[in-house]
């Protein structure tokens, strides 16, 4: 796809990923039945879209690449290991045979939730599923980004292929164009010089989301304050956050701007011209169902 890039999407796929399974009951009942947190089971189940291969302390994989907090996932596997969920060999963590089960349980339990939906007319979804899978299966080929962290686990994540044209098809793909997603953006600001979480700092106040520090703090729960303080000092040095106030300089809104068109360059690139011409069609549609979702 050439530019302009249909900058409209990309939001909303986050939106229906926190929507599309709300209304789902397996979790809850799960949860209870294992005696675990939320926190614990989505953990659990996150590490199944990391098939054979496992997933270890590294950033990007179970520790996040904006956090500065060691171990903040040590808590979650401890108490996945202790329901027989997960275990660690070798430095890395696995599921165990249980744990395989009620991430089949799940996948199962996902699709029969899917199949109950109809946010819209039966043949749109249809379109909307298969255009974005069909731009999925392509972008995850494409030469860059040319390092992916995430992508893979959205492999993970499809499982046996969905029905065309299904609610299950759609959510692999949205799933899957997320994944790529992080994975452009992580290129993208890579290249700028910036660590992860200096520019998840940089980005809130190029979005002016705090009025002080105590709000940017609130805003970060994955870093320490005084990393945050420290991510803040450096911004400044190198004037990119103004010294008197949470907001980025010029320079400093240029830097975050050129990571947000690498981003979307990366993104949008390998994404087939004809499906680019129903871009608008598409937002139409996503926000249709993120609203029919509730």
């Amino acid at each position: 796809m050439r530019p302009p890039y249909p900058v409209e999407i990309p939001p909303l796929l986050p939106l229906f990923l926190n929507k599309r399974r709300a209304k789902m009951t397996f979790p809850l009942q799960k949860t209870e039945e294992l005696g675990l947190d939320r926190p614990t089971f989505v953990w659990a189940i996150n590490l199944s879209y990391r098939g054979d291969r496992g997933a270890s302390a590294e950033p990007g994989d179970l520790a996040s690449v904006y956090g500065t907090i060691p171990g903040r996932w040590l808590p979650m596997a401890a108490a996945a290991r202790g329901a027989g969920l997960a275990e660690e060999r070798n430095g890395r963590w696995y599921l165990t045979e249980k744990g395989r089960g009620l991430a089949a349980a799940m996948h199962e339990a996902a699709r029969a939730h899917y199949a109950t939906l109809s946010p819209i007319p039966k043949e749109q979804l249809a379109e909307l599923a298969r255009l974005l899978d069909r731009t999925f299966l392509v972008a995850a080929k494409a030469a860059e980004p040319a390092k992916r962290l995430h992508t893979p686990f959205a492999f993970g994540y499809r499982g046996d292929d969905a029905p065309a044209g299904s609610f299950a098809q759609l959510d692999a793909a949205v799933y899957g164009l997320w994944q790529i997603r992080d994975d452009s953006h992580i290129a993208a600001w890579q290249a700028s010089g910036l660590s992860g979480p200096e520019v998840e700092v940089l980005t809130r106040m190029w979005r002016e989301e705090a009025a002080d520090e105590a709000a940017l703090t609130d805003l970060l729960p994955h870093q320490r304050p005084e990393d945050v303080r420290a991510a803040l000092a450096r911004l400044r040095r190198d004037d990119l956050v103004e010294r008197g106030a949470l907001k980025t300089t010029a320079k400093g809104a240029n830097t975050r701007q050129r990571i947000e068109d690498e981003t979307d360059r990366l993104f949008f690139t390998p994404w087939p011209e004809d499906v680019g011409t129903k871009s608008a069609w598409i937002a139409e549609k996503l926000i249709e169902v993120n609203t029919a979702l509730g």
